[in-house]
């Protein structure tokens, strides 16, 4: 029985001592708090309006933080603890959003986990948040511009929790997203050859180019469709920061909201 009091005590004290360590809420409150200075101060600041604006119309909060290290602990549970630490959303919907960045170093890899509170979770699923880090957030860190990728990932997820589209579009337009090794074969084998034809008129009627009808709309169709925030279904209502649009005034602070384990995470 002492032994499995002790044991007991041990745990406690370890979830205090590691819920002690998290970091306390920026005073002033901020949507945007890079502790690890990976943003530059007038990035930042728009960054911030966009999503202080943004929790302003719809009471929906995404917040952003960066961290140096996770003291040993997995990315996942530290932006679970984190989220639930300072309250990111409101405590009657628990419509919370944070998107914590650990960057890469010398010794070790950069990790991002974006965790989603309770109430967004229908809108936000699990495989959702994994393809927004897979295609707008990791690919921008990779190139170190963290600012590109964080604002990437804001917009879609504004879209979402606005119901622009829904999460079932953003993965459609996602696999069919621009392949770049047809950029590939259109410069090194698809131009050499039509040029290499229209000099020797050889495989061509009329002076018409031969190149197969369904490989020219393909590369054209191709073309025009990137997963990175755009849709040519339907409009992407989220912008990047800046905008145009009005502002509604500074952050009044995170309302007590909770988060139940949804969310995604990946490394580079």
């Amino acid at each position: 029985m002492h032994k499995i009091l002790s044991l007991l005590v041990a745990v406690f004290v370890s979830v205090v001592s590691f819920a002690d360590n998290l970091p306390q809420r920026p005073q002033p409150p901020t949507l945007v708090t890079d502790f690890a200075n990976v943003i530059p101060d007038n990035q930042q600041a728009q960054l911030e309006r966009k999503l202080v604006d943004f929790f302003a119309s719809t009471s929906t909060q995404i917040a952003v933080v960066s961290v140096d290290n996770l003291e040993g602990n997995a990315i996942s549970d530290y932006a679970f603890r984190l989220g639930e630490k300072w309250g990111i959303g409101s405590e009657k919907f628990d419509n919370g959003i944070l998107i914590l960045i650990k960057p890469k170093q010398s010794n070790s890899r950069g990790e991002v986990f974006i965790a989603v509170g309770y109430g967004l979770e229908g809108v936000v699923p699990d495989i959702t948040t994994k393809q927004i880090i897979e295609n707008e957030i990791i690919p921008e860190f990779r190139r170190n511009n963290y600012v590109a990728g964080v604002d990437k990932a804001v917009s879609v997820l504004i879209d979402l929790t606005q119901k622009e589209y829904t999460a079932q579009q953003y993965a459609k337009n996602v696999e069919r997203g621009f392949n770049p090794f047809i950029l590939f074969v259109l410069i090194f084998f698809v131009f050499p050859i039509l040029f290499g034809r229209r000099r020797k008129n050889i495989y061509s009627t009329g002076g018409r180019s031969s190149l197969p009808f369904w490989l020219a709309m393909g590369l054209m169709g191709s073309s025009r469709r990137n997963h990175s925030g755009f849709f040519n279904d339907f409009s992407s209502g989220g912008g990047s920061f800046g905008g145009g649009g009005s502002s509604f005034g500074s952050f009044g602070g995170f309302g007590g909201g909770g988060f139940g384990g949804g969310g995604a995470g990946g490394s580079w």
